[in-house]
């Protein structure tokens, strides 16, 4: 495999169409865009850039073909968004990076995704998803309680009212919800412990779960939360750390055993939360990780670990291509 196609979705052209910064949030910078295809012309690929969904539907209507796509499109529309691209590609039997349709769909879900790793046995914060302001009528979990949107990534919907600690607040805080992002709430147990998020790397039974990395909120920090403030100014609100404790190693362990579970490939990340017994709890999977050099933390955390940028693309890829050439001799 030689030669590879890059799809991306560029925050400047949603810009361009009248996106907002938040909008675009999930969607990526030209560096990124950049760093990934130097990382693959290392590796020896002729590389061709391709864009989001449109340009790719354009590509290949042309009679364009690649041997393998290095897939990061987040998609803009509908509960499938992630899963566009790479189910277009099998329509078409071109192999590509990380998480197939299903996973895709199923991981942007979280209510859903919560749902499959609690029946594996995986701990994780009791909830209910609320569809309409209807629903908060049969809700019986105990406050305080955590509130963000079902299918939203990078913190969106996530701030300093995720945190809610009574009825007014749950209701107001689910309809604004409801109204700005067009789509269910989730609403689960409040976990009041410390915050990992373990990156991942390769697929099923060679799958290796990284250091932990602890997500430690500083003074100026929105409180209690991980939220989209937050993570857009990391430099000033959030301190990093790797960690090899007790909870630590229990985070790892919990993390790999969701990453097979739910069948994720090459590369991502799981989210973790301690609650108030210390106990390591599910929050979320990205299985579409971001890979900017500098600020996604993916990339982070294995530059903590020793891993350079040039090492995880490659990873990414390699994963990638020993899938296929096992498919292909099934």
């Amino acid at each position: 495999m030689k030669r590879a196609g890059i799809t991306f979705d560029l925050r400047s052209e949603y810009h361009a169409l009248g996106y907002g910064e938040e909008q675009t949030a999930e969607f990526d910078k030209p560096e990124t865009v950049e760093a990934i295809e130097g990382s693959l012309q290392a590796m020896g690929f002729e590389t061709e850039r391709i864009g989001g969904i449109i340009h790719l539907v354009n590509e290949l209507s042309g009679g364009n073909r690649w041997d393998i796509v290095f897939n990061i499109a987040e998609g803009m529309y509908g509960i499938g968004r992630e899963a566009q691209v790479p189910a277009l590609l099998d329509a078409y039997g071109i192999p590509y990076t990380f998480s197939d349709p299903l996973v895709l769909s199923l991981t942007l879900h979280k209510g859903m995704t919560k749902h499959v790793v609690r029946d594996f046995g995986i701990p994780t914060a009791d909830f209910e998803v609320i569809n309409n302001m209807e629903d908060l009528e049969a809700l019986t979990l105990p406050f305080p309680l955590f509130l963000k949107p079902v299918a939203e990534g990078t913190g969106k919907g996530i701030s300093a009212q995720s945190l809610v600690k009574d009825q007014e607040s749950l209701e107001r805080g689910c309809r604004e919800l409801l109204r700005k992002f067009g789509q269910p709430v989730l609403v689960e147990r409040y976990l009041p412990g410390r915050e990992f998020t373990v990156g991942m790397l390769g697929t099923g039974k060679v799958s290796e779960a990284l250091p932990a990395m602890e997500i430690i909120l500083r003074e100026k920090a929105e409180k209690d939360s991980y939220s989209y403030e937050n993570k857009q100014h990391y430099k000033e609100r959030v301190d990093y750390r790797l960690v090899e404790d007790g909870p630590a190693e229990e985070c790892r362990n919990l993390a790999l055993r969701a990453w097979q579970c739910l069948g994720c490939r090459d590369a991502g990340r799981i989210d973790i939360r301690l609650d108030d017994e210390g106990i390591p709890n599910f929050i979320e999977v990205n299985p579409l990780a971001g890979l900017n050099p500098v600020d996604s933390d993916l990339p982070i955390i294995c530059s903590m670990a020793g891993i350079s940028y040039d090492t995880l693309i490659q990873r990414i890829m390699e994963s990638a291509i020993q899938r296929v050439r096992v498919a292909d001799r099934v």
